[in-house]
């Protein structure tokens, strides 16, 4: 039996995240089972699941010598309980990740490893919600994950070593290398780039610069690939002032207080390349 086949996926949430984690263990030959409450989401993902299979493929991103594993949709999560593993990419709100994360935790069998994608939210801080500590742990998917060859790993101060074996097996089953961190708020990389990208956003505000100066700047200076409003509009903007409550919450640091033209632009339903307008448009893409 190969490597793939020992490994299978649920997956809660049929967001932009559940989606492109979806994406890559289908492409990487895993069986996933996506859950959501809401049957068109569910229908929708599906559609979008073969989009971005058929991007992924085109960018060479996915194994060509390995057949495309089964996608399952669901609103029950019992149907996948027999999975591996779980991963939890509901939206960024404590409250909505504890409540799935205490039904799915007591669905799967003892071991299993219960994953929750989060931005910036503690592992620990979730972890009085799952059935047993000891085999919750994070991660920080980067958007998209099948274009992304690295997982931030978040191991909680409860999580066991063996948690944490086997979930970095699942994400080499999935072609990803994984580093693990300490349980903060924003761990490292939310911690470091969010409220960088909120500065980037003050200044537009302020005038100092446009967008697209400012991304060119950090292209061509300091070496960034898309510059941090690009970036912004790749998390969702949505998702960007969400994680920034989390950590102005959390932290007490005034840095990471969502800049009002952030904001402005969630209030107006603009959240980037998922809805087709951010700090930039995007001609034909939709959620």
């Amino acid at each position: 039996m190969s490597e793939q086949e020992t490994h299978s996926l649920m997956i809660l949430g049929a967001g932009v995240m559940g989606v492109g984690i979806a994406t890559l263990g289908i492409g990487f030959g895993l069986r996933v089972t996506l859950v959501d409450v809401d049957d068109g989401k569910l229908a929708d993902a599906r559609r979008r699941v073969r989009q971005e299979l058929k991007l992924a493929q085109l960018m060479g991103a996915l194994p060509e010598d390995r057949a495309r594993g089964e996608l399952v949709t669901t609103v029950s999560p019992e149907d996948g309980a027999e999975a591996t593993a779980v991963i939890e990419a509901v939206t960024e709100l404590a409250e909505v990740k504890t409540a799935a994360l205490a039904r799915v935790s007591a669905l799967v069998k003892p071991g299993t490893p219960v994953v929750t994608n989060t931005s910036s939210i503690p592992v620990d801080e979730l972890a009085d919600a799952v059935a047993r500590p000891e085999d919750f742990i994070g991660t920080h998917f980067m958007n998209p994950p099948y274009l992304i060859p690295m997982v931030e790993v978040i191991r909680g101060r409860r999580t066991a070593a063996t948690a944490e074996e086997r979930l970095t097996a699942v994400l080499a089953a999935l072609g990803r290398k994984s580093l693990v961190v300490a349980d903060n708020p924003g761990f490292v990389t939310s911690r470091v780039l969010h409220p960088m990208i909120n500065d980037a956003i003050r200044v537009v505000r302020e005038g100092t610069a446009p967008a697209e100066t400012v991304d060119a700047l950090f292209e061509g200076c300091l070496g960034h690939r898309t510059g941090p409003l690009r970036t912004a509009d790749l998390i969702g903007l949505d998702n960007l002032a969400d994680s920034l409550r989390v950590l102005h919450q959390r932290t007490g640091d005034a840095g990471c207080e969502p800049d009002q033209l952030l904001l402005e632009k969630v209030q107006a339903g603009d959240f980037g390349r998922k809805t087709g307008r951010g700090f930039y448009e995007y001609g034909g893409i939709s959620s």
